[in-house]
């Protein structure tokens, strides 16, 4: 076992697929995590369902669930009842996230930036965002059972103390003050969003096969909606003679609109054209190929994959949003509440990142700078250049 244990802990060893996570149709749960028998697992349901009550969204339960998933997995492997888990194994669980290949990224993204977009190369291993949030749920998880005097006395996620301290009575209007990270928490690095210039954008659509792929990336493009919120559009949310969708907004959960661009909506009715209008209570993106069926996201994600692959480029669903938002708010003739109200952001500290100049626009305008003609010195009319020249050059 400790053989098993090193080896989880260097990334050698993958996990064993052993029980998934499940939607439920019926029932107060949208997903629960079953076992290897494909049997509800008690003490995860019980912590989902808290979360529930709380009023946590389907798709942040179906997030907590992948990271209970992976934990019991991680105990299976090296045969620790989940009420006796300790520090020994979430550090199991923390290396083996660090060094382990990520099922969920392609591997050509891991070896290098790439030069077209600027992007960072990414790790072998799992964002240190992504270990950050696990720990906070399997923490959550064991905090939740402490109250009934389950699981074990201390929980085995290390918290930080410092951070309790100095956030407990803040004024929300107050800057947040420096802390020590706690034990196991990864440093995460803030990286600016990245918009694909203009030029590329054209690019970009040119790329893409089907009135329904230019269709989808042109509303992202024009709507700023999120993956999900886009993807979750009925036929009866499509208002033609206002040029707006209305998607189900993520953070609020309600129906809010978006605007959609005039060439965006050509392009959707090119798509309804070749394919058929949807009816009022059908969802709008379908596959065009085999079996017509919903489109998810990783299919959506898929139609700029193959753009990619043909430009040489790595753009994402994101920085298709983030192109969007950085493109209003450097138009003059928007401000910043305007703005706000078609992304749907809350607050203005979450628009920060997008007032920053856009790097692409600053290496043109250093470019200009380096190719502009030296200015010629010349006196003010008056004086002697021989004089002048006597006085500071003799």
């Amino acid at each position: 076992m400790d053989d098993v244990r090193q080896q989880l802990f260097e990334g050698r060893i993958g996990l064993f697929g052993l029980g998934g996570v499940q939607k439920r149709s019926t029932g107060v749960l949208p997903f629960v995590v079953v076992d290897a028998a494909e049997h509800e697992i008690p003490e995860f349901s019980l912590y989902l369902t808290d979360l529930v009550l709380t009023d946590m969204s389907a798709l942040t339960i179906r997030s907590y669930s992948n990271d209970l998933l992976r934990w019991w997995r991680l105990l299976q492997m090296l045969g620790t009842p989940w009420d006796v888990a300790g520090r020994a194994e979430v550090e199991v669980m923390v290396g083996w996230m660090r060094s382990a290949a990520n099922p969920q990224r392609r591997a050509d993204y891991t070896r290098s930036g790439n030069l077209r977009t600027g992007k960072r190369p990414l790790a072998a291993g799992y964002a240190p965002a992504t270990i950050n949030h696990a720990l906070s749920v399997v923490s959550s998880f064991y905090s939740f059972h402490a109250q009934f005097g389950r699981g074990p006395v201390v929980n085995p996620v290390p918290e930080s103390t410092g951070r309790r301290a100095k956030l407990g009575h803040r004024s929300p209007m107050e800057p947040v003050p420096g802390y020590r990270r706690a034990v196991l928490r990864q440093k995460e690095t803030v990286l600016m969003p990245r918009s694909i210039p203009d030029g590329m954008v054209d690019e970009l659509l040119g790329a893409l096969r089907t009135s329904r792929d230019r269709a989808l990336v042109s509303l992202y493009l024009s709507t700023a909606a999120r993956a999900s919120e886009l993807l979750g559009v009925h036929g009866s949310q499509v208002d033609w003679a206002r040029q707006r969708l209305w998607v189900v907004s993520k953070g609020s959960r309600i129906l809010e609109p978006v605007p959609a661009s005039p060439e965006a909506l050509r392009y959707l009715a090119a798509y309804f054209h070749e394919h058929g209008t949807p009816q009022p209570e059908e969802l709008i993106w379908r596959t065009v190929h085999g079996q017509v069926r919903p489109l998810n996201y990783h299919a959506a994600r898929r139609i700029l994959q193959r753009a990619n692959a043909m430009l040489g480029t790595d753009w994402s669903l994101h920085d298709v949003r983030h192109t969007t938002i950085a493109r209003m708010v450097s138009d003059p003739n928007l401000t910043l509440p305007e703005v706000m109200s078609v992304t749907r952001h809350r607050q203005e500290s979450s628009m920060s990142p997008y007032l920053r100049p856009r790097i692409d626009e600053v290496f043109e305008k250093v470019q200009e700078h380096f190719a502009a003609p030296t200015a010629v010195r010349t006196l003010t009319p008056g004086y002697n250049a021989d004089d002048f020249s006597a006085v500071f050059d003799g």
